[in-house]
Order: structure tokens, then C-alpha cells, then sequence
């Protein structure tokens, strides 16, 4: 019998401990003279994946996604998630103390214009906004007459008698075999930046970029190796490293002392107040510097310049080391992957297969490598309706069989020390429905519409994303999420600055890594979604060209179903990019393959034309 290791299927849902946690809350507004608060799904870094310790939204609300809100007020509450979480959070939350909004579509400061009245005053904790958050909600509660007020410590912490204590997680060395670039010249190119935004510092508040500056990992949050870290990177002078001690053995401290000043984080409050003191023009990141970072700058003095944090493009465009590193664990992952393929389309037809035991397979296929480090996040595994739910995580509770004549939507991914992978696959268990295969087939068109498509130097991912909505809009359907993803190098599989969407705005380079995910959700019945990695990389010259050309090299490897396609659907030039992937997916994998998955991989990645 298989078993999952690093995800668990535990119900953590405390939806009938809403009512009392909300009741506390509103006993501790009256004490402290405040008519509402504001709790956000963050932690002082603003992570995805946030420590125990962190999840305050959770713990109040019973919502357990990613992103969230909530504006709790005497008499009112509410909860504001996006698109991929409507339905989950309606699972979760006992609605009739939470109104369940559309983060988009009603974005929490207009509400707040829109709801609150003169004198009202609400609290916000200043280190788990940014300062552009912050100002966003202070506008907003200004032109309704009411003030925001900085609340510390948080309201939150101060009734949740239970809260579990900080993570301690290990530090480690990320070797420059997997990360390309030793830390000393990263380091070097950080300053450089530094100068050209005439800045004399740079706060690193976002984990991720203390990681790959100072070629270090975790383990303080589930899914990504992330040290909770911040650290001060000077124009000139040593930086300044901000590290719990205890989570230093004596050969990773002596390796960073090397670089940098290593400090505890009880010290960093202090040192930004020096920088204030000092006169210093300090740069903070705008996506991920809290409020009460420029707060502490400027209130000493400092001048604070925000914007985006250099390190992050570093980041995403990859050195050939990283792309080479990514390339071999999308081999090594999708033998996996395919390996679980073959055995769910053993099992599954039995009708006993259940959704935790796909994702306890594919979590053992995966470990079989021997070189799984974690999965990148929770596996999404959906049989039929439970498919149409985003990001569904299935639970003791909401497990289900996976039935004859249903869809089987899988998203998964892994962390390996020389890359992240994330792939999904949507799989035909018994005979599918005609309508089944032309949403199918139409997701897959714009699949490959990204996948094949060429554009010049400077296009963002914003000008790409309709590519693949266009053949799903002609039908007049459309998917709530992004297209795509930045993904990191053994690091969060969702990164930015560059992602595939209407809000994408960053240029895509080469060397960048992206998902290439569009989709398809019919509530209640079924889900849809067709997952790869692409790497930017440069076009092959096409003659006559006026600016350089990109293109997308992609990088996973497993077969799609070739059950849900409607030939008839796609082009001539669709069916041979299909083919073409297919037959690298057999060769590249058949290596890693026993007998049986091999046989199976060569018949589920026949050429399509081919019965």
C-alpha cells in the first residue's frame, strides 16, 4: 500500500471554532477602542506557504487557501477570496458569520470606501501589509471617513491562547553545482544594483531572495526550503544577515560569516532604525516590504525608495547550471509521473481507486527516485465535481472514489535540489462525454498556442495569456485563474516577477521558467487542466526579423490523454506539435522505465492519426 510522506490528509477545518475565536476578536476590539480589524492570509514576509504560527486567517475563519482577507466589524465579517477559492472557501467557512466576496471583483479597500462610516476605526497590523497595502486601505477608510490604526502586537495573537511556536527549520548550503553562482559574486551583482538605484541599501524581506543571495535553503514553511531570514545589503560594507541562531549548525555559520554579519531577528528592528538615524536612502521591495518596515526607517529619519527588489529578475532567469539542473528533474519526475499514469489506468477502472490513494501513489512513485527533497505543494487530485474545485485538497473527509464515466484532475509537483517541477494532467477514467472531449480539446489547443508560440524581446506575459482563453472564449467559457506561473530553481514552484496572465506585466527573458497551465471548470461536475513547464529560451532567427525572438522549450515530460481529444479539432500544425511531444516523451523516459510502464508510455504516446 502506497503512503504520502510530506502532505497529510487531515481536516484541519475548525469551522465550529469560528463563532467563539470571532466573538474574542470583537471583545478585543471594544478593549482596545477599534470598530473592525483586518486579517490577512500573510506572514511578515508575505509567503504563500506560512508557518503554523502565521496562519491567524485560518485559525479565525476555517479557510485554509493561500490567498484571503478577511474585515471583521462589530456587527459584520467578511471574507475575501479570488477565483480559484470561491468554492472551497464556501466548503470552509461557516457563512453565517463570514460573507464569502470576490478578492477581484470587490477588492477589500473598495468595500471599505463603500461600507464604513465617519469615526469608525479599524485596525491593521503593519507587518503583515506592505506599505503599498497599507496605503491603499488608509485611503480607503479616509474616504469614508474612518481611520486605519496600527495595531501591535496583532489582535489576533494576543486571544489565540493555543498558538504554536515559531519554526526552527535548518539551515542548509545549497551547493553551487545545483545553484551555478557562487554567493560571493551574487552578491556582487546585488551592490551593483544597489549603486544603479542609488539607494545605500537594499532590505531583503522576501525569504526567497536571502536564500538564492546567500546560496542557502530551509525548512521554517511546508513545500518550499525557505529559512525565515531578512537581511540588509549595503552599497558598500558587509551585508547583514537576520537568522535565528538555532537554526545554524556551526559549518553553515561559519560559511555565512563569511558574507555577511550574521544577526538574530530580535536585532533587525534596531538596525533599521540605525539606518533612519543615519540619513540613509534605503530601497524596499514593493511586493513584499511590510508597512511596518518603512515605518521604523522613516520615523528615525531614513528616506525609503520602493519598488521592485532587484533580486527577484536575478532569480527567475536562470544560469545554464539551474536550466540544465531543471531539464534532468523533469526527466527523473516525469518517469514518475508516468509510472503513476500507467498504474492509475490499472487501477482506476476497478472503481475502488480513491482520490487519496492517486495522490499516496504519486507521492511513492516519486520518492522512488531517491532524490525527492519535498513536493512543491499539496497535490490537487479531483475526481469528477471535486476536479472542478481549483485548488481542491482533498481530505479524510471529502474523500472520494474515483467513479467510472469522471474526469480525474491531478496537479502535482516535486522539489529536487536541482529543480521544481509542477504538472497536471487531466485523465479519462471509463468513456467520456462528447462535451468532456471538446472543453478538453479546446484547453489543449491553447495549451499548445503558448507552447508553440514565438514573440519578440520585450513581450510580457499579459500580451500572451489570450493565446490560450481564445479557442475556450470562441464557446463562450473561460478559466478564473492565470495561464501561467514563474517557477524557482529548488525554490517556490510559484515565483515572480513573470508570469502568464492578464496581470502580467514583467517582460519574459531567457532562462525564465514558467508554467503553461490553461484550464476548464464545469461546478459540480468536472475539471479540466493541462499543466507543462516551459523555459524561455531564444527563437531560431526567422529572416527579415526586426527585433530578437523568444520562444518556449518545454521542459516536463509525460503524456497527455489522447482519450479526451477530438481530432477533428485540431489543426494539422496542433496534431505535429502533439506528436512531436509525445515522441520526445518516450524517448527521454523510456530509459527510466520498467517493461510494463514502458509498453504502456509507448502505446498512451502514439501519434495521434494512430489507433
Amino acid at each position: 500500500m502506497f503512503e504520502a510522506r510530506f502532505q497529510s490528509f487531515e481536516d484541519r477545518a475548525e469551522r465550529a471554532a469560528s463563532g467563539p475565536r470571532l466573538a474574542a476578536l470583537r471583545t478585543e476590539l471594544a478593549r482596545r477602542g477599534l470598530t473592525g480589524f483586518i486579517v490577512p492570509r500573510s506572514d511578515r514576509h508575505q509567503n504563500e506557504y506560512v508557518p503554523a504560527c502565521e496562519q491567524r486567517l485560518a485559525w479565525l475563519t476555517g479557510f485554509s487557501g493561500s490567498a484571503g482577507i478577511a474585515i471583521v466589524l462589530m456587527e459584520r465579517a467578511l471574507l475575501f477570496v479570488d477565483g480559484r477559492y470561491t468554492l472551497q472557501a464556501r466548503e470552509q467557512v461557516d457563512t453565517s458569520l463570514f460573507t464569502i466576496e470576490h478578492l477581484v471583483e470587490t477588492p477589500p479597500d473598495r468595500w471599505i470606501e463603500k461600507n464604513l462610516t465617519a469615526g469608525d476605526r479599524i485596525g491593521y497590523d503593519p507587518w503583515l501589509h506592505t506599505v503599498e497595502g497599507a496605503e491603499r486601505l488608509g485611503k480607503a477608510c479616509a474616504a469614508a471617513g474612518a481611520t486605519l490604526v496600527a495595531v501591535e502586537p496583532d489582535l489576533i495573537d494576543a486571544i489565540w491562547a493555543d498558538r504554536p511556536a515559531p519554526p526552527l527549520g535548518a539551515v542548509t548550503l545549497h551547493d553551487v553545482r545545483f545553484g551555478g553562482e557562487a554567493a560571493e559574486d551574487k552578491l556582487a551583482r546585488i551592490r551593483a544594483e544597489v549603486a544603479k538605484l542609488r539607494a545605500d541599501a537594499l532590505v531583503v524581506s522576501d525569504p526567497h531572495a536571502v536564500a538564492w543571495a546567500f546560496n542557502i535553503r530551509g525548512a521554517d514553511v511546508a513545500h518550499t526550503p525557505l529559512p525565515l531570514a531578512f537581511a540588509v545589503v549595503p552599497q558598500a560594507g558587509r551585508p547583514s544577515l537576520y537568522v535565528d541562531g538555532r537554526k545554524l549548525s556551526d559549518q553553515v555559520r561559519n560559511r555565512l560569516e563569511a558574507l555577511a554579519e550574521v544577526r538574530e531577528p530580535s536585532d533587525f528592528v534596531g538596525a533599521l532604525g540605525a539606518l533612519g538615524r543615519q540619513k540613509q536612502t534605503v530601497w524596499l521591495d514593493q511586493a513584499t516590504a511590510a508597512d511596518a518596515l518603512a515605518r521604523l526607517i522613516t520615523s528615525h529619519g531614513g528616506k525609503v525608495t520602493r519598488g521592485a527588489c532587484p533580486i527577484a529578475l536575478m532569480k527567475a532567469v536562470k544560469n545554464e547550471i539551474e536550466i540544465a539542473g531543471a531539464r534532468a528533474a523533469h526527466i527523473r519526475d516525469g518517469a514518475a509521473v508516468t509510472r503513476f499514469l500507467a498504474w492509475f489506468d490499472r487501477e482506476a477502472p476497478r472503481g475502488k481507486l480513491t482520490e487519496i490513494d492517486a495522490v499516496a501513489a504519486l507521492e511513492s512513485f516519486r520518492r522512488d527516485t531517491g532524490l525527492l527533497r519535498d513536493i512543491s505543494f499539496p497535490t490537487i487530485a479531483g475526481a469528477g465535481p471535486d476536479g472542478a474545485i481549483v485548488h481542491y485538497r482533498v481530505t479524510s473527509r471529502s474523500n472520494r472514489v474515483v467513479a467510472p464515466s469522471e474526469l480525474f484532475l491531478i496537479d502535482s509537483g516535486a522539489q529536487y535540489e536541482d529543480g521544481t517541477t509542477d504538472i497536471t494532467r487531466t485523465i479519462a477514467v471509463g468513456e467520456p462525454t462528447a462535451e468532456m472531449r471538446d472543453r478538453f480539446t479546446r484547453v489543449l489547443k491553447g495549451h499548445i498556442a503558448i507552447a508553440r508560440a514565438i514573440f519578440p524581446e520585450g513581450t510580457t506575459g499579459a500580451q500572451l495569456d489570450s493565446f490560450a482563453r481564445q479557442f475556450l472564449w470562441a464557446q463562450g467559457l473561460d478559466f478564473d485563474h492565470g495561464t501561467g506561473h514563474g517557477v524557482g530553481s529548488y525554490l517556490s514552484v510559484h515565483e515572480g516577477p513573470a508570469r502568464i496572465s492578464k496581470l502580467g506585466t514583467a517582460a519574459l527573458k531567457p532562462g525564465m521558467i514558467l508554467s503553461n497551465e490553461p484550464g476548464y471548470y464545469k461546478a459540480g461536475a468536472y475539471g479540466i487542466r493541462i499543466e507543462n513547464l516551459v523555459l524561455v529560451v531564444a527563437a531560431a532567427p526567422v529572416p527579415g526579423a526586426e527585433k530578437p525572438l523568444n520562444a518556449f522549450e518545454t521542459l516536463t515530460l509525460a503524456p497527455i490523454d489522447r482519450r479526451l481529444i477530438v481530432p477533428a479539432l485540431l489543426t494539422p500544425e496542433e496534431t505535429a506539435w502533439l506528436d512531436r511531444y509525445h515522441a520526445d516523451v518516450v524517448e527521454a523516459l523510456s530509459p527510466l522505465l520498467d517493461a510494463d510502464s514502458r509498453a504502456w508510455v509507448t502505446a498512451a504516446a502514439r501519434p495521434l492519426g494512430r489507433p
